[in-house]
């Protein structure tokens, strides 16, 4: 049992979450700039990217998809006053999920990256779910 407080574990892990978003994107800087960054036509490099930077493009993209989905979960938590441990664990679940969903997505280890994608859609659910089972009481 972690002793931490639930509507502060809920807010912070926006920001952290928003930080996943951009992990995967540094990878994809480097490998432009070994390839020699293009600033007149900055997509039109993909193609020219490793195969792990378009991995890590994919992660990139996955990332804002999931975290859309996720702010809400934890502010609806955080102002229906959810305070229970499965709340913090989702909280805590959630960020470390994608953090390792990208992870996986750059090293091409699909069943992991599955799983991780799995255990971050569980913890958005499971927010929303005791967010409207609270607000029902």
């Amino acid at each position: 049992m972690l002793n931490l407080p639930v509507p502060s574990t809920l807010l912070y892990s926006i920001p952290f979450a928003a930080v996943t978003i951009y992990l995967p994107y540094l990878l994809v800087a480097y490998a432009r700039v070994k390839v020699g960054y293009d600033l007149s036509a900055p997509r039109s490099m993909f193609d020219k990217l490793p195969q792990y930077a378009r991995r890590a493009t994919w992660a990139h993209q996955n990332c804002f998809e999931s975290f859309m989905i996720y702010a809400p979960a934890a502010l609806m938590a955080y102002v229906t006053g959810v305070d229970s441990q499965l709340a913090l664990y989702a909280a805590i679940a959630y960020v470390t999920a994608r953090v390792l969903f990208s992870v996986f997505y750059i090293l091409n280890i699909p069943i992991l990256r599955s799983l991780m994608f799995g255990v971050g859609s569980a913890c958005i659910i499971n927010l929303f779910v005791l967010s409207i089972l609270k607000a029902n009481t």
